[in-house]
């Protein structure tokens, strides 16, 4: 008798439309198949936060494994729940073919911009965490690598929206891909007669100085040119933080500044030469 009420329990139904039957121990499948996915996707995001932790993995590379294995999961939960309720998946997916492929040519930069987040996640030439500069010169900082779009954070704190095709199709460039420092420059011209050598000192002085340049490898300066009216030389260094490259150079040319003060080291003003000439001369 109580056997008989339990599988009456199990085969209750709750909804019947046409050939879709969802009775109770449909729903406690369902129930149990998001329960089991959701947790095995914790375990996974637990195991991969943990190495990279201990430092056996980048942090980037496992965001990107971890949401390539989040769509997979979630893709095929997804179909056993179809599955569960019903729904003839191989005939659904047959008969949404030919709707797709209608559909594409109206949506096919969301469809691009799906595919190009795929490639984004496998190839793993942009990772979480990684510096790069647009087109358009925007350098920011990757917060996540979405499906469709991706976020990343300008060095003005503005979390930026943009599409994952603009990182496939046009040329980005990857501040952090393979390396920890960064090599950045700082350009100044002094005056013709100044001492190279004193120049030479004075600038590798203010990159010791500051305390975000790494000195392996070591900070070194070229003697770029012979200006129209300046000694070129520029000072070439490497450092860890690369969003904040632009602040680095401030404080290195305020530095620089105070030092060509302190040792009289002239910077001079462009000069130009002008030549006038007079009404009487043309004639």
């Amino acid at each position: 008798m109580e056997t008989m009420k339990l599988k009456d329990f199990f085969d209750y139904s709750l909804v019947d439309i046409g050939n879709i039957s969802i009775n109770t121990s449909d729903i406690l499948l369902i129930a149990f198949i998001l329960v089991v996915t959701v947790t095995v996707l914790k375990i996974i995001k637990k195991f991969f936060n943990n190495r990279a932790k201990a430092g056996r993995i980048d942090k980037g590379s496992a965001y990107s494994v971890y949401s390539i294995i989040k769509y997979i999961l979630w893709v095929i939960a997804i179909l056993l729940i179809l599955e569960g309720m019903g729904v003839n998946v191989n005939l659904m997916l047959a008969g949404s073919a030919a709707l797709l492929v209608g559909l594409g040519f109206g949506i096919q930069q969301i469809f691009n911009d799906l595919v190009s987040g795929i490639l984004l996640l496998l190839e793993g030439n942009m990772k979480v965490g990684d510096i790069i500069e647009l087109e358009d010169k925007v350098v920011g900082r990757v917060k996540e690598i979405g499906l469709r779009t991706s976020k990343i954070s300008t060095r003005d704190d503005i979390t930026m929206i943009v599409p994952n095709s603009k990182f496939v199709s046009d040329k980005v460039i990857n501040w952090s891909h393979e390396q920890h420092s960064t090599r950045f420059m700082v350009e100044v011209g002094v005056a013709y007669g100044s001492d190279v050598e004193l120049v030479t000192r004075l600038l590798l002085e203010s990159a010791t100085e500051n305390t975000e340049i790494e000195q392996v490898p070591e900070p070194f300066v070229r003697f770029s040119d012979f200006g129209d009216s300046a000694l070129v030389f520029q000072l070439l260094f490497w450092t860890r933080n690369a969003f904040r490259s632009e602040n680095i150079r401030s404080h290195l040319r305020y530095s620089i500044d105070r030092k060509f003060r302190e040792h009289n080291v002239q910077i001079p003003f462009p000069q130009r030469d002008i030549h006038i000439i007079s009404g009487n001369q043309r004639k």
